[in-house]
């Protein structure tokens, strides 16, 4: 019994005093700055619709670095699926990026918008490296079913 109650009183000096080390360390001020996580290589997912364009920014397993579309930027109507809306969307994913270092992107455009080769662009004009780039919309293989045809 006495021993146990031996162990009790050191574990708990002990204890203590690393509580007054942590506590001196940060009444010093010197706390850890958390730092941000550096990609230099990454994938761009553009998506061009006839009513919008969202850019996405992520890693290479595919965590969201950044996004922004041009509803996002404030365009509405039909100036949202507008080249120079996908320009100014990509220049804001740009510079949401830039404190990570992403230098180089693999490019993955799905879609059928007038901001396809704008946006592509404009990734190339904003400084990235362009390693590939790859059309990935949808085809459909043998489509819908068709209409029945009308009786009169």
């Amino acid at each position: 019994m006495a021993d146990e109650v031996k162990k009790d009183d050191v574990t708990l000096e002990t204890a203590a005093e690393n509580a007054e080390d942590v506590s001196s360390s940060t009444e010093a001020g010197k706390k850890k700055k958390k730092s941000k996580k550096q990609v230099f290589r990454g994938r761009a997912s553009i998506q061009c619709t006839y009513n919008n364009t969202i850019v996405t920014l992520t890693d290479q397993n595919g965590a969201v670095l950044a996004w922004s579309s041009a509803g996002h930027l404030g365009f509405k109507g039909a100036k949202k699926s507008t080249p120079y809306a996908a320009t100014q969307v990509v220049a804001e994913v740009a510079e949401k990026v830039k404190k990570f270092g992403l230098q180089e992107l693999e490019v993955f455009v799905k879609g059928v918008g007038s901001g396809r080769e704008a946006s592509v662009r404009a990734l190339a004009n904003n400084g990235f490296v362009l390693l590939s780039i790859k059309d990935i919309t949808p085809l459909p293989h043998n489509g819908c079913r068709p209409q029945r045809p009308r009786r009169i």
